[in-house]
């Protein structure tokens, strides 16, 4: 990834002489270097975890959020630059406000990932901007039912029955792929995302995380909230105690 000092990594406006654009690169290396995000749709819903590392010991918990409600059936996970982050999450409830005052509807999910994802690849043309350092998981429901995007620094968005963001994506992708998506509900989905984040977390190199989980599904009453602290919290503990048992075993 290295320009090795030829000053193609100054502008994200220039391409290098094998057609990449550093500036990009350097975006994506951001995300790849934060907590890993991870998103499953099931039968019922959509359900987002995110693993949230904790700076340090002196902070307040359930600080520095990096999953937000952008409309009552959208929810978006961060990974990468929390920042920039925080800025593509007033920019999806800017323009989910703007489509319900227009249309007098709510936004379906893939609009608000297809508009989204025109804002952050407009941030990748121009010499004067910065390419965004994070990417988002798009999670909602609308009349096509659940429906899960990621959309990446460079601008491209993506729809995905089960996807991770981070510096565990590869692993994360590898554990999804096992498992049966199409008749998992959104309970079961929470056990198993509570069990690959805390697969692919590594202790000896990371520093303590929080585990936040989100869902929209018919529980929820279609509506984007995070998952009560008592099922969060049995979730952990069942995704810990497989993991033992997987270990015992092997």
């Amino acid at each position: 990834m290295s320009s090795i000092g030829t000053g193609y990594d100054l502008s994200c406006t220039t391409y290098s002489p094998d057609g990449r654009v550093f500036q990009v690169e350097y975006a994506t290396k951001a995300v790849d270097n934060s907590g890993t995000a991870v998103g499953i749709k099931v039968k019922d819903g959509v359900v987002m975890g995110v693993e949230k590392l904790v700076m340090s010991k002196m902070l307040e918990p359930g600080s520095s959020r990096r999953i937000f409600t952008v409309d009552e059936h959208i929810g978006v996970a961060v990974a990468g630059l929390s920042a920039d982050g925080r800025h593509l999450v007033k920019r999806c409830r800017s323009d989910a406000v703007d489509y319900r005052d227009f249309y007098q509807d709510s936004i379906p999910v893939h609009v608000l990932t297809d508009r989204i994802s025109s804002y952050v690849q407009a941030y990748t043309l121009y010499s004067e901007l910065r390419p965004f350092g994070c990417s988002l998981l798009i999670a909602g429901w609308d009349v096509k039912g659940p429906r899960l995007f990621m959309v990446e620094p460079s601008g491209i968005s993506w729809g995905y029955f089960g996807c991770a963001i981070g510096k565990g994506r590869q692993a994360c992708k590898t554990e999804i792929e096992k498992l049966n998506l199409k008749e998992m509900t959104c309970r079961e989905a929470i056990t198993e995302i509570a069990k690959i984040i805390e697969m692919v977390h590594d202790d000896s190199k990371d520093k303590t995380y929080e585990l936040e989980l989100s869902w929209v599904c018919e529980e929820s009453q279609h509506k984007h909230t995070l998952v009560p602290a008592e099922l969060r919290e049995q979730a952990i503990k069942s995704a810990k105690a497989a993991l033992e048992d997987e270990a015992m075993t092997e």
